[in-house]
């Protein structure tokens, strides 16, 4: 089992027919260049330790070097073990509020954003779970389905605010019923929904619906963003406050945390209320919530575990260099001697 880190550099190869084609021209080119100026007995005379093989040894070597140089830069890898990893989670999904009143900058840069953050750092612990985002405020809308990718949740999670549903109000027993379809393993056993809000306005008998929610195997626990002495809601252009939010009496609105449906809601699901304005510790807490619960096993992988080998080949290309450089183009005496191809010499 082997793998090529970078076979473009294959390519690379291409140099060895060229430099083996120009060695040919140029050797034809010298026996002419020879021939000129003096026939072959007179050459053996004048050049007697000129050697024809080591001149195609060198040639053999430096190919050899280059080829070696090639498959470095190729870099092959073996296979060394296969490893199973089994991927084991919760199925998690988040709804979150994007009503006006999560405008209010009670607390810093407002509440959505800080519910967006709390959901970043919350994605961010989680491991083997899935994760599926709603966003919710005069009606439910989904945002990201079920998924083990989290890169993409973190990008549609950025984008959402307030002008993505026209119709304003809290729909959160849409919400929580949009939440349902969003299961879709049925041996799913621990399936969490976090509800992010500053619990105003909300609409319908949302603790029923809570409540139905966790007969099918729905634990919710909701997350409380704002305070209880509340703020106005800006209304901005371009960045600039132009003015706040008012009622049909033209009085400016003041919007404040509802902790108390907040903790109705959960309550009737079997889940906690968590307060948000502690980053850190909600993520702590929803670690603990999460880390009690049993796993699904969504999938097993199997990996291979590749090792480089391009160190051989440096290795390899470096030795023939060597080689070359100490092998010389005359005729080795030793050898010479030894008479291997029987050649009659010529008695001057």
């Amino acid at each position: 089992m082997y793998q090529l880190e970078e076979p473009i550099y294959f390519y690379a190869l291409l140099a060895i027919p060229a430099v083996l084609l120009l060695y040919l021209l140029v050797w034809v080119w010298k026996k002419r260049a020879q021939h000129t100026f003096a026939n072959t007995t007179l050459l053996a005379v004048l050049s007697p330790d000129q050697s024809i093989f080591k001149g195609f040894l060198k040639l053999l070597l430096t190919l050899l070097a280059l080829a070696c140089m090639g498959f470095a830069l190729v870099n092959p890898k073996i296979g060394t073990k296969l490893e199973t990893v089994k991927r084991e989670g919760v199925d998690v999904v988040f709804a979150l509020d994007v009503s006006r009143s999560m405008l209010a900058e009670d607390i810093a840069p407002n509440r959505l954003e800080k519910s967006k953050q709390l959901v970043r750092q919350i994605i961010s612990t989680l491991a083997g779970d899935r994760i599926g985002i709603i966003g919710y405020a005069g009606s439910a809308f989904p945002q990201v389905p079920i998924t083990t990718d989290f890169s993409s949740a973190r990008l549609f999670l950025s984008g959402m605010n307030t002008n993505m549903v026209s119709s304003q109000g809290t729909a959160m027993t849409q919400a929580i019923q949009m939440a349902e379809t969003y299961y879709n393993d049925v041996d799913q056993k621990n399936r969490v929904l976090f509800i992010i809000s500053d619990g105003e306005d909300h609409e319908g008998d949302y603790a029923s619906i809570a409540a139905q929610a966790n007969e099918k195997g729905i634990k919710i626990y909701t997350i409380g963003v704002g305070t209880k002495q509340g703020d106005r809601i800006p209304i901005k252009r371009n960045g600039v406050v132009q003015s706040y939010k008012r009622d049909q009496d033209n009085k400016v609105v003041i919007t404040r945390l509802n902790e108390a449906s907040l903790q109705e809601i959960a309550a009737a699901a079997q889940g906690q209320y968590i307060d948000g304005t502690n980053t850190k510790e909600v993520v702590e807490q929803v670690q603990n919530i999460l880390g009690g619960m049993d796993k699904k096993e969504f999938d097993s992988k199997q990996f291979s575990d590749f090792k480089d080998q391009f160190q051989w080949f440096l290795a390899g290309a470096l030795l023939f260099l060597i080689l070359d450089v100490f092998f010389l183009e005359r005729k080795t005496k030793w050898i010479n001697k030894l008479n291997l191809f029987n050649q009659q010499k010529k008695v001057s």
